[in-house]
C-alpha cells in the first residue's frame, strides 16, 4: 500500500502480547495523546481491554492491588469518547479523594477525553447542591460549618458534657459515622451496639450531642461535609423534575475503590442512576481498610445480585511488585476469613524476580528503628533515592523513634497523614508542663512523691491523660495516650543513661529534638500510617511493628475488626515494588520483659514459624471476564444448559486448583486455564489446535481486532486438549465465557468434530 505524502512508514505498535503492556502503576511520564480510538486500546492487557471495551450495561472490576484499575477505567472513558459511543460530558466518575480525582482527569485529558467529569462524591454532589438548592428550597445554600468541632464542643456544653480534646474528636468521628449510615440521633445507641463500635463515652450522651449539634447548626443556618450528601439524596428524591434533569445530564457513572462506599454515598449513586444501569464500578473487597468511617464492601460484592446481567472483570496481573512481594502478599490472605476473604484475586506478579522479603526481630523498639535507619541509609548509599523509601507503622504515636533514628542516621525524611510529634497538641502542651514543673523545682506538689526522673515525668503526664494502662477502644483518645506514653518512654530512656539527669536536662534534649525536626520540609523518606499509605507505592517498603497488639492492634478484638487489621497488613505489603522489610520487637524499651511475639498474620510466611496454615477461603479468583445472565443465540436445549451453567452463581466453597498431571497447586492463570503445569506432558489434539489458530485469525481480521481478543493462546490450548463434544462440555472451560459461547461457539464445535471453518470463510 502506497505511503500517504511520502512519509516514511510508521513502525507497527508492541501489541500486548509482544511485550508493549505499559507500566499499569509507577509511570512519571504520560504518553502521546492517541492517535484514535484503537489506539487507546493499545498497550492494555486482554482483561484491561476487556473493560475498556465494555461499555454498556452494569460492569464490575475486581481489581486487585496493583493491577492497573486506574489505568482500566480511564482508558474506559477515553475509548467510549474517542469512538463517540460517550458523550463526555454526559460522564461522572467519582471517588474518595480530590488527588485520585486530579489523577484521574489528567490521564483522561492525556487520552484525548476532555470534558469528562472526574470529582469526588462531595464535590459532586456541592455541584448539584449549589445549583438546585434556589429552585428546591429557595435562597442562598447555607454556609458549609468551618470548624465542625468547635460546634460539636458547644453541643456537648448545652447537654452538661465535658469533653476532653480527644473524647471531642472522637464523638465528632461518631457523628460523622451515624450520618453516613443514615441513622438518626434516637437510633444511635442501638445502630452502634448492632455495629460493635466501641463509643468514646455513653451511647446515650453521644446521642444527646449529636442531636443538639443538628440543632445548632439548624439554628445557625449552617450544614457540614455529610449534609451536602445527605440534602443531595433528599432533593433527588423529593423533587422528580430535578432527579430527571441530573440524569439526562449524566448518563455513563464511573465509580473507583467502589470498596470504600458508604450506604449513604450508595443511596446517591442509586438516584443519580435512576433506573439505567450504566455504571462501572471498580474495587478490591481485600483492601477495605475504613469500615470505622462507615464504608463498606457490601456493596462491591453484591453488584452482581442487584445487577445480574453484570459484566465481570477481574484483574489479577501486578504490574507494581515482584513475583516475592506479590508471594507474601497472596499467602496474607490466604488465612483470611469473611466475605471478603471469600472474593480475595491472587495476585500474578508481571514484573522480573526480585530479592525476597527480609525480616528482623530486635530486643526492643529503639533497636528496631536503629536497625530500620542503617539499612535505609545503606540503601540510598547504594543509589535507592530517598523519595523511593518509605517507613509504615500502625499508629502515629510510632512515628517519633523513627524519626529521630532517621536524623541520627543523617537522613532526611518527609511525614505524610501525621502532625510531626512535636507539633502534636498533647505533645507541645505536655512539654510544657514538664518545662513549668522543671522551673518550680522541688516547689511543685506533682513532683512531691516521685523518687526519679521518669516518675516525675509520669507524674506530671498523669495530669495532661497519661495512664499506666491505655484507654479502651481507637481514636483520639488512644492516640493522645501513645503520644504521652512516647514521652514516658523516652524520659525512662534518657535516665538510664543518664542516671543524674534531672527534669531540666531532660527537658532541654526535648527541645533539642524538636529543634532538629523543625527544619524546611525535604524530598526524603516518607513516614507515614498504614492508612495513610493507601493509593501510593515506593520502591522499597519497611513494615515496622508487625508485632501482637499492634498488628492487629489490642482493641481489634472481633472477627471482624482483626480481619481488618489483616488486610491493612496486606495493603502495606503491597505498597512495595522491590524491597519489602518487615520487623518487630520483643520489647517496648531496652531493658525489657521480651513478652511480645511476631503478628499472628506471620505464621506461616515468616522463616521459622512452621508451615502457612491451610487456606480457609480457597485459592483466590483467577483474571478473566464473566458476563451476565442476559444471553442471547440458539433455543436448542444444549445451548441453554451450557448458559444456565456458565450463568449459575457457584455457591460452593472454592478447592485449590491442582495439576491434572502432577498434581501440584496452580497458581498462574494460564496454568490454571489448562488445569496443568507449563511444563507437564499435554494431551492436546495438535491438528484441531492448528484449525483453531487459522479460524482464529480469520475471526480477528474480520472484527478489526487482535487474534487474543476472539480467544487467547492458552484457551485454544484447553479447547484443544479437552475436545469438547456439546456446548455444556465448552462452556466449562475458563476463557469461553457467554458471549464468546454465543458468537464462536458453533464454530469451535464444528473444528473440534473435524471440520475446517477457516476455509468455510
Amino acid at each position: 500500500m502506497p505511503v500517504p505524502c511520502g512519509r516514511p512508514p510508521r513502525p507497527p505498535r508492541p501489541t500486548w502480547q509482544h511485550g508493549g503492556v505499559t507500566p499499569a502503576t509507577h509511570s512519571s511520564l504520560f504518553p502521546a495523546v492517541p492517535d484514535s480510538a484503537d489506539a487507546v486500546l493499545e498497550g492494555l492487557d486482554p482483561e484491561q481491554r476487556a473493560v475498556a471495551t465494555a461499555l454498556h450495561g452494569p460492569v464490575c472490576v475486581l481489581a486487585g492491588a496493583g493491577t492497573g484499575k486506574t489505568r482500566a477505567i480511564t482508558h474506559r472513558i477515553a475509548y467510549g469518547v474517542r469512538a463517540g459511543i460517550l458523550q463526555p460530558t454526559t460522564v461522572l466518575a467519582v471517588t474518595f479523594t480530590n488527588r485520585a480525582a486530579g489523577e484521574m482527569r489528567g490521564r483522561l485529558r492525556q487520552l484525548g477525553a476532555t470534558g469528562v467529569q472526574a470529582r469526588t462524591f462531595h464535590a459532586a454532589a456541592l455541584r448539584q447542591l449549589q445549583y438546585f438548592w434556589p429552585k428546591a428550597v429557595g435562597g442562598a445554600l447555607p454556609r458549609i460549618v468551618d470548624r465542625k468541632v468547635q460546634v460539636v464542643a458547644e453541643a456537648a456544653a448545652s447537654c452538661g458534657i465535658r469533653l476532653d480534646r480527644g473524647e471531642l474528636r472522637d464523638v465528632t468521628a461518631e457523628i460523622e459515622w451515624a450520618k453516613v449510615t443514615q441513622t438518626v440521633p434516637a437510633d444511635y445507641a442501638p445502630a452502634a451496639a448492632k455495629a460493635g463500635r466501641e463509643a468514646p463515652r455513653d451511647p446515650a450522651e453521644v446521642a444527646r450531642v449529636y442531636d443538639v449539634y443538628e440543632e445548632l447548626k439548624r439554628d445557625r443556618g449552617l450544614i457540614d461535609f455529610e449534609d451536602v450528601l445527605l440534602l443531595t439524596v433528599g432533593i433527588l428524591q423529593d423533587r422528580p423534575d430535578i432527579a430527571r434533569e441530573v440524569r439526562a445530564q449524566y448518563q455513563h457513572f464511573v465509580v473507583d475503590e467502589y470498596q470504600d462506599v458508604s450506604p449513604l454515598q450508595q443511596r446517591l449513586l442509586e438516584l443519580w442512576l435512576g433506573d439505567r444501569e450504566n455504571i462501572c464500578v471498580v474495587g478490591d473487597a481485600s483492601q477495605t481498610i475504613y469500615s470505622f468511617t462507615g464504608a463498606t464492601p457490601d456493596y462491591l460484592l453484591d453488584f452482581r445480585t442487584r445487577h445480574p446481567g453484570a459484566t465481570v472483570v477481574k484483574l489479577v496481573r501486578d504490574y507494581r511488585s515482584t513475583p516475592q512481594v506479590v508471594r507474601l502478599a497472596n499467602g496474607l490472605l490466604t488465612q483470611a476469613t469473611g466475605r471478603a476473604a471469600d472474593h480475595r484475586l491472587e495476585l500474578v506478579s508481571q514484573r522480573p524476580s526480585g530479592p525476597e522479603p527480609r525480616w528482623a526481630e530486635y530486643p526492643d523498639e529503639p533497636s528496631e528503628a536503629e536497625g530500620a535507619a542503617r539499612a535505609i541509609r545503606e540503601l540510598i548509599d547504594a543509589g535507592v533515592p530517598a523519595s523511593e523509601i518509605a517507613v509504615l507503622f500502625r499508629t502515629n504515636a510510632q512515628s517519633e523513634t523513627y524519626e529521630q533514628a532517621l536524623a541520627d542516621a543523617g537522613v532526611p525524611y518527609q511525614l505524610r497523614g501525621a502532625e510531626r510529634f512535636f507539633e502534636r497538641q498533647e505533645v507541645r502542651r505536655a512539654v510544657h508542663q514538664l518545662r513549668a514543673a522543671a522551673r518550680f523545682g522541688g516547689n511543685d506538689a506533682l513532683l512531691g512523691d516521685a523518687e526519679d526522673l521518669p516518675g516525675q515525668v509520669r507524674a506530671v503526664l498523669s495530669g495532661q491523660g497519661w495512664s499506666p494502662a491505655p484507654p479502651a477502644g481507637s481514636g483520639a483518645a488512644r492516640e493522645k495516650w501513645e503520644s504521652l506514653a512516647a514521652l514516658v518512654h523516652l524520659a525512662e530512656g534518657f535516665a538510664a543513661a543518664r542516671p543524674q539527669a534531672v527534669l531540666a536536662e531532660l527537658v532541654a534534649e526535648l527541645d533539642e529534638r524538636a529543634a532538629a525536626q523543625h527544619a524546611p520540609t525535604v524530598q526524603g523518606v516518607t513516614l507515614a500510617s498504614l492508612h495513610s499509605a493507601k493509593g501510593l507505592e515506593w520502591d522499597a517498603v519497611f513494615l515496622v511493628g508487625v508485632a501482637e497488639g499492634m498488628m492487629p492492634i489490642t482493641y481489634a478484638r472481633t472477627d471482624e475488626q482483626v480481619e481488618e487489621e489483616r488486610r491493612l497488613l496486606y495493603v502495606g505489603v503491597t505498597r512495595a515494588r522491590e524491597r519489602l522489610h518487615l520487623s518487630w520487637a520483643l520489647s517496648r524499651t531496652p531493658g525489657g520483659r521480651p513478652n511480645r511475639r511476631p503478628s499472628r498474620f506471620l505464621d506461616g510466611l515468616r522463616p521459622g514459624s512452621g508451615s502457612a496454615a491451610a487456606a480457609r477461603g480457597g485459592p483466590g479468583g483467577a483474571g478473566g471476564v464473566e458476563y451476565g445472565t442476559a444471553g442471547t443465540g440458539g433455543a436448542d436445549g444444549s445451548w441453554a444448559a451450557a448458559r444456565a451453567e456458565r450463568a449459575a452463581p457457584r455457591r460452593t466453597r472454592r478447592t485449590v486448583a491442582r495439576c491434572k498431571v502432577c498434581g501440584r497447586t496452580l497458581t498462574d492463570a494460564g496454568e490454571m486455564k489448562l488445569m496443568r503445569c507449563e511444563d507437564c506432558p499435554s494431551e492436546m489434539d495438535e491438528g484441531v489446535y492448528e484449525r483453531l489458530r487459522s479460524w482464529r485469525e480469520v475471526q480477528a481480521r474480520r472484527s478489526g481486532q487482535p487474534a487474543f481478543c476472539v480467544f487467547t493462546d492458552k484457551t485454544l490450548m484447553a479447547i484443544a486438549e479437552t475436545v469438547p463434544e456439546d456446548p455444556v462440555e465448552l462452556a466449562r472451560i475458563p476463557g469461553v465465557g457467554m458471549r464468546k459461547l454465543d458468537r464462536y461457539g458453533a464454530d469451535v464445535l464444528a473444528i473440534c468434530a473435524g471440520q475446517d471453518r477457516a476455509e468455510e470463510d
